[in-house]
């Protein structure tokens, strides 16, 4: 091997590891649902505990998918059950740049759209190395105490109980208001 081509491979291989983000380790990711911190869509802290006593459906949106006039289920959904129910979108831009738009942006196409007024967050990552720890949370065993899930694509849903135990997670293409998610509100 030249030593061109070894210097080439050399550099190329500590760029790859210095470039690489590290998984945030579990342990700093806290137990209880409530104590994970995240933002609202308007970039204010969003306090979880708010939703203490009420069951929880957590979605990752996006407003550029097949799958997006599932927000005027979920829309339904909130109006109907809301004074039991509480429902948080996050917004997600992993699949196929589905979610390209700002915050200001995103706010406008739900309200317009759909009249969206259940809560939305700020744009995260859902899956990889970037991971929002309230994902991690979410998919992982030894977090949530249930199963360990990979996210699928975008209107995955999760379901918490008014405890913010984790109850299920619920597949992209079922909609908000079939059997599998009124059951939990029965």
């Amino acid at each position: 091997m030249s030593s061109k081509r070894f210097i080439i491979m050399i550099a190329f291989g500590l760029f790859s590891f210095l470039s690489k983000s590290n998984p945030i380790p579990l342990d700093s990711i806290p137990s209880s649902f409530y104590d994970i911190e995240i933002n609202a869509l308007d970039g204010t802290p969003l306090d979880l505990k708010q939703f203490q006593g009420k069951k929880l459906l957590i979605v990752n949106v996006a407003s550029k998918c097949g799958l997006t006039p599932q927000y005027e289920d979920l829309q339904k959904l909130y109006d109907e059950y809301g004074d039991k129910l509480a429902i948080i979108g996050v917004p997600c831009n992993q699949f196929l740049g589905q979610e390209p738009g700002s915050s200001d942006e995103i706010a406008s196409f739900c309200q317009k759209n759909y009249g969206v007024t259940f809560q939305m967050t700020e744009k995260v990552d859902v899956k990889g190395n970037d991971q929002h720890p309230l994902y991690t949370w979410l998919t992982r065993t030894e977090l949530n105490k249930v199963e360990n899930t990979k996210i699928k694509w975008n209107f995955q849903k999760y379901m918490l109980d008014e405890n913010g135990l984790y109850l299920a997670m619920i597949g992209p293409k079922t909609l908000p208001l079939s059997d599998d998610i009124l059951k939990f509100l029965k």
